[in-house]
């Protein structure tokens, strides 16, 4: 259940009881055990897109993984990554830390350059950066927005590492700008509390505005 939340996102029971094939119920009951333990919390809407609605009553519940949950899937690389950092920070500066966020958000880009760069559509290859994200263990998805198309990513491997080292997160925007061709701007991001990694994509508004 916490894995499909880790891999998905948020969702609601009714959304992981077609995922996993389980009656809405079971799901529930096991939903409300991580709820209990901390590692899932329940609201009334997402941290992005539409509100659930089930029927003509309230808001079906939209359950997310909280941060004790996701670092449960991630604690010894966190740990790993974290003292790595800490050591380049201590011993060699604030620029050694720069350089490697930038070399690790070059390795992003080579990743992904030829599968993004195979449609000229700036829709699709947002979406076949959001999927290769995903295939990484990002949980990547693009949302419309009256702002613009965003990416958002569910899942972050090294939230921890990025609350402490914010220069991550800038240089794995700037690797978004380049593999998409145009300015980005991040909205949010998991390292630093929000729900979600949020980027905004707002050239694309303008061209579907303009088409």
């Amino acid at each position: 259940m916490a894995r499909s939340l880790l891999d998905g996102g948020p969702a609601t029971a009714a959304e992981l009881a077609v995922v996993l094939g389980l009656s809405p119920t079971v799901v529930r009951r096991h939903l409300e055990s991580l709820v209990a333990d901390g590692y899932a919390r329940a609201g009334d809407h997402r941290p992005y897109g539409p509100t659930p609605v089930r029927g003509r009553g309230r808001p079906a519940r939209v359950f997310t993984l909280t941060d004790e949950g996701s670092h449960v899937f991630n604690v010894a690389y966190d740990d790993l990554a974290l003292s790595a950092l800490d050591y380049l920070n201590a011993h060699f500066g604030a620029d050694s830390v720069r350089n490697f966020a930038r070399l690790r958000a070059e390795s992003l880009v080579q990743r992904h350059i030829a599968s993004v760069a195979s449609s000229e559509d700036p829709r699709v290859r947002l979406t076949l950066l959001a999927e290769g994200l995903t295939v990484e263990g990002y949980a990547a998805t693009t949302a419309e927005t009256e702002a613009g198309p965003q990416l958002c990513q569910h899942h972050c491997p090294v939230r921890h590492v990025a609350d402490r080292y914010p220069q991550l997160c800038e240089a794995e925007t700037e690797a978004f700008g380049q593999l998409l061709g145009t300015h980005v701007l991040r909205l949010a991001t998991i390292g630093r509390g929000d729900g979600v990694c949020t980027t905004l994509v707002p050239a694309l508004m303008n061209r579907r505005t303009s088409a």
